[in-house]
């Protein structure tokens, strides 16, 4: 095992980070993608803890909604991406970069 990659489930469905069990990425979103969606996922988590700092919790729904979104999109949330056809699987992560980079967005990143 790669010591820079958690323990897997032996059907490959879920990491082990301190004896706890949590669902994998999608291993078919193109590493391009997953590392777009990645980006997101952690903007979106210091947002949250920027407005605990801030007491804002306005803030916080909008930074929560982001990770939520940037989870499903990774397969980590929503409908087992194991039970979803290749085709499913690719519209979910599309649909979720497409809203995570969509203009206006608090973390988007500008073109270029």
């Amino acid at each position: 095992m790669d010591a820079d990659q958690p323990e897997r489930t032996p059907d490959g469905r879920y990491i082990v980070v301190k004896g706890r069990r949590w669902r994998a990425t999608d291993p078919e979103i193109p590493e391009d993608v997953s590392a777009v969606l990645r980006r997101h996922l952690m903007a979106a988590r210091r947002a949250v803890a920027a407005s605990h700092r801030n007491a804002d919790p306005a803030a916080e729904k909008l930074a929560r909604s982001r990770v939520h979104t940037a989870k499903v999109a990774l397969g980590e949330r929503g409908t087992p991406w194991w039970e979803q056809s290749l085709a499913e699987r690719r519209r979910r992560w599309e649909a979720g970069a497409a809203e995570l980079d969509s203009p206006g967005s608090p973390d988007s990143e500008p073109p270029g």
